[in-house]
């Protein structure tokens, strides 16, 4: 099943990729490879829903940080059809980095990220396997809970 139709067989609706907010792109693709600045967990009307700023372990639920981590996950997949045309043409999710705004006392970063994780296997299938890294930082934009940047393989 295409990546398009798998989606709307979940209900799932992707955001319009969104702008960027400094000197970047949202996306670059070079070759095969599409590699995607880091998303933040904007909604489908590219709002940051107040559920979703601050800091895990100080105000946003384990349950928020998830969710919040697989509305980054749909703004990439929003940024990698931007640049290609369809999410058809994506082989593989390469990479994912996650970024936690937490206290310095939270430990659970990596089940934060598998929001994000979970989503890419959910839309891609077992091409949605990819390698991972988690990182709790003191502070994203605009108080962002959490932050995900990703590499794709694609094809023409």
């Amino acid at each position: 099943m295409s990546v398009e139709k798998r989606l709307k067989a979940e209900g799932i609706i992707l955001p319009v990729a969104a702008a960027p907010v400094a000197n970047y792109v949202g996306a670059v693709r070079s070759g095969n490879l599409v590699v995607v600045s880091g998303q933040l967990c904007f909604d489908l009307d590219g709002k940051l829903p107040i559920d979703f700023k601050g800091k895990l372990g100080a105000g946003i639920s384990l349950e928020a940080g998830q969710e919040a981590a697989r509305y980054c996950a749909m703004n990439i997949l929003a940024q990698v059809k931007a640049v290609t045309g369809s999410l058809d043409h994506i082989t593989r999710c390469v990479r994912l980095g996650g970024f936690i705004n937490a206290t310095p006392d939270f430990a659970q970063l990596p089940q934060v990220m598998n929001g994000a994780s979970d989503f890419m296997v959910l839309a891609l299938g077992d091409a949605g396997r990819h390698a991972r890294s988690t990182i709790g930082v003191a502070q994203l934009p605009m108080d962002a809970c959490v932050e995900v940047e990703a590499i794709f393989e694609v094809k023409d």
